[in-house]
C-alpha cells in the first residue's frame, strides 16, 4: 500500500477587494509576510519572526500617579500652612520680624519740704543686643560674639565671658548687656558701630563677606537714678538697684508710687535696624509720682555734719541725730554716721546701707527717765518739790544700785533727781506708783507704751525695729529697778525723739512722719494722711516736765549745761548708758545721748543725739552729745526763723536741806 500523503494545509486565497457598500469587487491582495530578523528562522526553519513593541500606557499611568501624589502633598502642606496652622506661622513670622521692648517709666523725684531734689533721674540707655545678628550667618564672622565682647567689655565695665554668653544665647532676639548707661557710653558704642559698619561696606565692595560684629548692638532709652547731694540723707532715701527697683529706704518703701508704669514699643526690624514704614505700636509709659518729704535739706546737712564730726572725733562705732517738729511730728532731719553715697555703692558696707536711726536698738539710759518722772507726776505720786533722800548705794532685789558718780547722801527734790540724773532717786520715785513693786511696774509699763516704746513708730519704714520692752510679768528682779532709769529696755533714735516731742506738745504724742505728700503726673499735690495722735499725759504734767527739764540745762548743778543756747530757753536731758555689744551680747562700752526741745516756753523743735561706743575722750552724754544738740538746735531755730524766748526760766529748787 502506498504511503499516505500528509494532508495539505489549507491556504486561504487572496481577499477580494470591496467596492462600494457591502458588495465585493475584485480579488484580495496577497498578505505580506514579515521579514525575518537576522539570525532568526521561522518555525519551519526558514521564515523570520518580528519583535512586538511594549505598550507605553503603564508607564504613563505610573508617572501620572507619582505626579498626582506629589501635587497632593503640596496641596496638603499648603492647606496646613495657610489654613490649619496659619496663625502659628504668622505669629512665628511676626516674632522674627518684630521686636518689642519695654519703655521704662520715668521714676518720680524725691524732694525735701521746700522742693529741693534729693533724688532725681537723668537720661540713660540700656545697652541691648539681638543675639541672632551675632550668628555666623547674619554677622558673616565665625566668632562675632567673642569679637564684640572684647570691644564692649572695657566700655561697659563688664566681664568678657559674661558678654560672650549673652551674645551667644540660642534662639533669642533680645538680651540686655548693661543697664542704665550714660549717654556718653552709648555715644562711644555708636561711634564704634559706625566704624565697623563702614569697614563692612568696603569689604563687601571688594568681594569680601562684609562682616560686621557690632551690627546687633542696640539701645533702649531709659533713666538713671542720681542723688545730687551725695551721701546727704542716704539713710532715709535708700538706693535704686541695677534693675531700676528701690533697693532700700524710701526708694524701696515707696517703689510703687515712684516707679510709675512701664510702657511698650513694638516695631519691625531688618538687619538690626528699625523699619520706619512698617506698622508699629506703642503703649506710653506713665511716669511715677514725686514724693515730697518732711525733711529740710539744710537742717539735714547741719545734723549730718555735726554727728559725723563727733563720731570721728570720739572714734565711735556710729551715731544719729533726729530733728522733729514738736507740733506736727514731722521729721526735719534724720542723720546717720557713718553713711554712704547712693550714687556709688561699691565702697558701702552692708551695715552702712540701712538706716541705723530706725534699725538700731539700744538701751537709752537716763534720757528715758523723763517717762518715769512723767508717770510719777501724772499719777500724783510726787511733785517737782517732793523731797527725795538719795544714798550713795541702794539695795534692791539682788543687787546694789549706784549713780554715775560716787557721792555722799544727796538731799534732792524730784526736780533735782531729774537735773542730776540720779538712778537711785528715780528708783525711789517710781516705787511710789503702786502699793507694791508689781503694781508700780504695771503702771510704769503702761506709760512707756503710751509714749511709743515696744512698737514701731508708724513710719512704715523697711527694716524698722520696734525696740524691746518686755511685759512686767516677765521683768527680772533687776529689771524692775533698771527700767525706770533706762536700762533693761531698748529703743531706736526716732522713738527717743518722739518721747520729748510728746512732752513739748503738751502731752499729746503725734506719730512721726517722713512724707508730706505726693505729686502725680497731673501736677496735683496730694497731702499725706494725718498722723495718729494720742494723749499720753495731761497738759499740766507736760508743762511741769518742760520746766523741770530746763533745770538740767540752765541750773549749774544740771548735767546738760553744754546744751545751753544764748537767747533761748532750752529743755533737755542727758543720758549715759551701758551698751550691749551687738556681736558678743555682753555689756561693753557706752551709749552717750542728749535729748531736748526749744524754746522751752514755746516748743518748736526737738533734737535727739546718740553716739554708740565712743572710745576717745569723754563718753558722757552731756559732754559729747550736749554740744551737738546745741549746734544742730541753733541752726534749726535760725533756719525756721524761730524768735528767741521772751522770758527767763523759772528756777525750781534742785536740793533741800535736811530737816526742812
Amino acid at each position: 500500500m502506498p504511503p499516505k500523503e500528509p494532508p495539505r494545509r489549507r491556504v486561504p486565497g487572496p481577499a477580494r477587494p470591496r467596492s462600494g457598500g457591502s458588495g465585493r469587487s475584485g480579488a484580495r491582495p496577497p498578505a505580506r509576510r514579515p521579514r525575518p530578523a537576522p539570525g532568526r528562522t521561522t518555525r519551519r526553519g526558514t521564515a523570520p519572526r518580528s519583535l512586538r513593541l511594549g505598550s507605553p500606557r503603564p508607564r504613563l499611568r505610573l508617572v501620572s500617579l507619582g505626579l498626582t501624589l506629589v501635587m497632593l502633598a503640596f496641596v496638603a502642606r499648603l492647606l496646613q500652612v495657610q489654613a490649619v496652622d496659619a496663625s502659628a506661622y504668622a505669629a512665628k513670622a511676626e516674632k522674627n520680624r518684630y521686636l518689642e521692648y519695654t519703655v521704662a517709666a520715668e521714676r518720680g523725684e524725691i524732694t525735701d519740704r521746700n522742693g529741693v531734689a534729693l533724688a532725681t533721674s537723668v537720661d540713660a540707655h540700656n545697652i541691648t543686643a539681638d543675639p541672632k545678628l551675632f550668628t555666623p550667618e547674619e554677622s558673616k564672622a565665625p566668632d562675632a560674639p567673642q569679637q564684640a565682647a572684647a570691644l564692649l567689655a572695657p566700655i561697659l565695665g563688664k566681664d568678657v565671658d559674661e558678654l560672650v554668653k549673652k551674645l551667644s544665647t540660642p534662639k533669642s532676639r533680645y538680651t540686655v548687656l548693661a543697664y542704665r548707661q550714660t549717654p556718653q557710653v552709648w555715644k562711644q558704642i555708636k561711634d564704634l558701630k559706625a566704624v565697623f559698619a563702614e569697614k563692612a561696606s568696603e569689604d563687601k565692595l571688594k568681594g569680601g563677606p562684609g562682616a560686621n560684629v557690632l551690627g546687633g548692638v542696640l539701645q533702649e532709652p531709659t533713666t538713671k537714678r542720681v542723688y545730687p547731694n551725695g551721701d546727704l540723707a542716704a539713710g532715709i532715701l535708700g538706693f535704686v538697684s541695677a534693675d531700676g527697683k528701690g533697693g532700700g529706704g524710701l526708694e524701696s518703701q515707696l517703689n510703687k508710687e515712684l516707679a510709675g508704669e512701664d510702657g511698650k514699643i513694638r516695631y519691625a526690624q531688618a538687619g538690626g535696624r528699625r523699619v520706619p514704614t512698617a506698622g508699629s505700636s506703642e503703649i506710653p509709659a506713665v511716669p511715677g509720682s514725686d514724693i515730697e518729704l518732711t525733711i529740710d535739706r539744710d537742717i539735714q546737712w547741719a545734723a549730718q555734719k555735726a554727728i559725723s564730726d563727733q563720731v570721728e572725733k570720739s572714734k565711735a562705732d556710729r551715731g544719729y541725730v533726729i530733728v522733729q517738729n514738736t507740733k506736727t511730728g514731722e521729721l526735719l532731719a534724720m542723720a546717720n554716721s557713718p553713711g554712704y553715697d547712693p550714687n556709688d555703692l561699691s565702697e558701702a558696707t552692708s551695715a552702712q546701707l540701712g538706716n541705723a536711726a530706725l534699725q538700731d536698738v539700744y538701751e537709752p539710759g537716763s534720757t528715758s527717765k523723763v517717762m518715769s518722772i512723767a508717770a510719777v507726776l501724772e499719777e500724783g505720786a510726787a511733785t517737782p518739790g517732793t523731797h527725795v533722800t538719795v544714798p550713795n548705794r541702794l539695795h534692791r532685789g539682788d543687787r546694789l544700785f549706784k549713780d554715775d558718780v560716787d557721792h555722799p547722801t544727796w538731799y534732792l527734790t524730784l526736780n533735782g533727781v531729774l537735773a542730776k540724773s540720779s538712778n537711785i532717786g528715780t528708783i525711789l520715785a517710781t516705787g511710789q506708783l503702786g502699793r507694791t513693786q508689781a503694781e508700780s511696774n504695771k503702771v510704769l509699763y503702761d506709760y512707756l507704751r503710751k509714749f511709743g516704746l515696744g512698737k514701731k513708730t508708724g513710719l512704715g519704714y523697711p527694716g524698722e525695729s520696734p525696740g524691746l520692752l518686755a511685759h512686767p510679768k516677765d521683768w527680772s528682779t533687776s529689771q524692775q529697778y533698771t527700767i525706770p532709769f533706762g536700762q533693761g529696755l531698748s529703743i531706736n533714735a526716732v522713738q527717743a525723739a518722739s518721747v520729748y516731742s510728746t512732752v513739748a506738745n503738751g502731752g499729746v504724742r503725734v506719730a512721726p512722719t517722713l512724707v508730706r505728700g505726693t505729686k502725680g503726673s497731673d501736677d496735683r499735690f496730694t497731702p499725706a494722711d494725718a498722723p495718729e495722735e494720742n494723749r499720753v499725759v495731761s497738759e499740766k504734767t507736760a508743762k511741769t516736765l518742760a520746766t523741770m527739764l530746763e533745770s538740767v540745762v540752765d541750773d549749774t548743778e544740771g548735767t546738760g549745761t553744754k546744751a545751753a543756747i544764748p537767747g533761748y530757753r532750752v529743755a533737755g536731758k542727758t543720758g549715759t548708758a551701758n551698751r550691749v555689744d551687738p556681736v558678743r551680747g555682753v555689756y561693753k562700752g557706752y551709749t552717750a545721748s542728749f535729748a531736748g526741745f526749744a524754746p522751752a516756753d514755746n516748743p518748736q523743735v526737738t533734737v535727739y543725739c546718740a553716739i554708740q561706743n565712743p572710745t576717745k575722750g569723754s563718753y558722757f552724754g552731756g559732754q559729747i552729745c550736749g554740744p551737738i544738740y546745741k549746734q544742730v538746735m541753733e541752726f534749726a531755730l535760725k533756719t525756721l526763723q524761730t524768735p528767741p524766748s521772751g522770758s527767763k526760766p523759772p528756777r525750781l529748787p534742785v536740793s533741800f536741806k535736811p530737816g526742812e
